[in-house]
């Protein structure tokens, strides 16, 4: 399996590993649903299957396994929210909060709809559209971040704002 240097298994490895890691996954989970509270419950599971796994993990591939595994369980979320919201559309007197049911499923069924318009965007305009607008970063920031000219940022950014904008109009 791993040698004694890297062994997940390990208190102190895992330990190292989590630290090193957990700003990144935390950030790729943010970019990927939008919400940095989901994103940290993602990154959470995400390393407790690691250290449910750990013996089964190479070390070398250990990385590679965080973030699919972050990936996963966001796809995940998003197939049971669509249960849930099927159920809430089906059952629309439930009351919480004494805020009217047809008032809390449109405000639930716009942030779906919201987050869903930004899951459409390519990989590289979300990038970058959430850096920008989530983040506050610059486009010459996200440019260097990213290794690609400030006009590619733009260009990414241009197309994601003409995507949102039309999805958000047909809301």
């Amino acid at each position: 399996m791993n040698n004694g240097n890297n062994n997940l298994c390990e208190e102190n490895q895992f330990r190292d590993f989590y630290l090193k890691n957990i700003q990144s996954a935390t950030n790729f989970a943010y970019y990927k649903c939008g919400d940095r509270d989901s994103a940290l419950d993602l990154v959470q599971d995400a390393f407790a299957k690691i250290w449910e796994n750990c013996s089964n993990i190479e070390f070398s591939k250990v990385k590679t396994y965080l973030l699919t595994t972050v990936n996963n369980l966001f796809l995940n979320t998003i197939k049971h929210n669509k249960v849930v919201l099927n159920y809430t559309k089906e059952a629309p007197n439930l009351d919480t909060n004494n805020q009217s049911p047809e008032y809390l499923l449109e405000e639930e069924e716009f942030k779906i709809k919201l987050q869903n318009a930004i899951a459409t965007l390519s990989e590289p305009q979300r990038e970058v559209f959430l850096m920008n607008r989530i983040d506050g970063k610059k486009y010459r920031e996200i440019a260097a971040l990213l290794d690609i000219s400030q006009k590619a940022v733009e260009k990414r950014m241009s197309g994601a704002l003409k995507i949102l904008k039309a999805q958000i109009e047909n809301i």
